[in-house]
């Protein structure tokens, strides 16, 4: 299958490079010319525009263009949109990879002429080698019409399915954000208490300890082993900042709207914002190491 590349940063690289390992033809375009470059010399056909990358798709035997947007959520998205706009038809099928909120992913697919596909996209940079977990939402014929490229994107058939009509990609990427942070600040509180607490633990080993047939063993808790292996037990000059919080308010915010108490979530999501202006906590600076683990953020450090 040809597929179609906008957005070639760390994510937009690991969906063209999947995609060309798993056999796929890929066109791709950054505004950046050295990161499209770099895309061409991994074996992607190289455009140098919208436009041109939209003439160098050809239509499938299903019909239609297949283009794959990785930009950062928000105006980019938009911009990106308009930009395609002239040369989209009703047969082609755009997929937003990246963490738009779900109800400007409804308005969006109202608006564009090809099919539209929000997909919520889980595993960040680290998941490069094993594949993402994917959410979609739109309509089902365009969501069947890339399975061979889900397939490569992600973990393999597992790894993604169609959640429902447009929104529901990113409607339940975003509550998986919220439950991501409510899991990373449950180790944080729980690790503290070990730090802080009436032994002197080696924290590195509890958590590989725990890693091993433990109830509560998972890939953050591998994550926690490797801070502590990297930056010690007491997590060196690891700052106490956690960055980020825009998916997690919005799972907050639908909730009021829903009224569905998250008390867990919206705790962890105060404990965020809280880190901004309060100095000390262990939690705290363990989430900052841990968002470095699984998406390569970068780590906040004290001066």
């Amino acid at each position: 299958m040809q597929l179609g590349v906008i957005g070639l940063g760390r994510m937009g690289r690991i969906v063209v490079d999947r995609c060309l390992d798993a056999g796929h033809d890929v066109v791709a375009f950054d505004l950046s010319a050295e990161a499209t470059a770099r895309a061409a010399e991994a074996g992607a056909e190289a455009a140098d525009s919208v436009e041109d990358l939209c003439d160098r798709l050809e239509a499938g035997e299903e019909g239609g263009r297949r283009i794959w947007l990785m930009v950062p959520a928000g105006e980019a998205v938009d911009a990106t949109l308009a930009d395609l706009e002239p040369y989209l038809t009703s047969e082609d099928v755009v997929v937003d990879g990246g963490n738009s909120h779900f109800e400007a992913s409804v308005r969006r697919a109202e608006a564009t002429e090809a099919a539209y596909l929000d997909c919520g996209t889980s595993g960040g940079p680290a998941s490069a080698e094993a594949g993402f977990s994917l959410m979609v939402g739109g309509p089902r014929p365009a969501y069947e019409a890339l399975t061979p490229v889900f397939d490569a994107v992600a973990t393999g058939p597992e790894g993604h399915d169609r959640m429902g009509p447009s929104g529901a990609g990113h409607y339940v990427k975003m509550v998986h954000n919220g439950v991501e942070y409510a899991l990373m600040q449950a180790y944080g509180e729980g690790f503290e208490l070990l730090h802080e607490g009436r032994y002197d633990l080696d924290l590195e080993s509890v958590a590989r300890t725990w890693n091993n047939g433990a109830v509560i063993r998972s890939w953050l808790l591998e994550l926690c082993e490797e801070a502590f292996r990297e930056e010690g037990i007491d997590l060196g000059d690891v700052d106490d900042y956690v960055a980020g919080g825009s998916t997690g308010t919005w799972t907050v915010q639908e909730a009021l709207e829903q009224e569905i108490a998250l008390p867990i979530i919206y705790q962890a999501l105060a404990e965020r914002f809280g880190s901004r202006a309060d100095e000390g906590r262990f939690s705290r600076r363990l989430s900052n190491r841990l968002r470095y683990g699984f998406g390569r953020h970068e780590v906040a450090r004290r001066e």
